[in-house]
């Protein structure tokens, strides 16, 4: 499925929520590529400007809004890097449980295990949203 295919389908598949998320600004796409001092994969900032305010099931993806509190990429990220040790050139955008699936350097969606590095990963963000997101629930 292509990413616009799994934003249609988030889009259909959103919660309703007392207080519902927004969606960040080009601005704050790029004031957070900067503050984490990171470019963000074409598909990772397609998502964020078009379907981070989606609500769906128990896991909860990072957005770039302000005020998101423990949501927040950046705030995510430099704990994740700090305090579980994440590898650096990881970016985290989802954290489950001391877990985290994370964008690598190539654009695929790895899983990080609070023990450590592991071997699952999807070829792309759409396919982790398809089958983990989406799927899992």
């Amino acid at each position: 499925m292509k990413l616009t295919d799994v934003i249609a389908e988030l889009r259909r598949l959103n919660e309703p929520v007392p207080e519902p998320l927004s969606l960040p600004t080009q601005i704050q796409v790029e004031a957070a590529e900067r503050k984490l001092k990171m470019k963000f994969p074409p598909d990772y900032r397609k998502y964020l400007l078009e379907a981070s305010d989606v609500v769906y099931g128990s896991l909860e993806p990072a957005v770039v809004i302000p005020d998101a509190g423990y949501l927040h990429l950046t705030e995510l990220a430099e704990s994740a890097w700090s305090e579980m040790e994440l590898p650096r050139d990881l970016l985290p955008i989802c954290e489950d449980n001391g877990d985290y699936y994370c964008l690598n350097k190539d654009g695929e969606v790895c899983f990080w295990s609070h023990n450590g590095s592991t071997d699952e990963k999807w070829p792309d963000l759409a396919s982790w949203i398809e089958e983990v997101w989406i799927g899992e629930e």
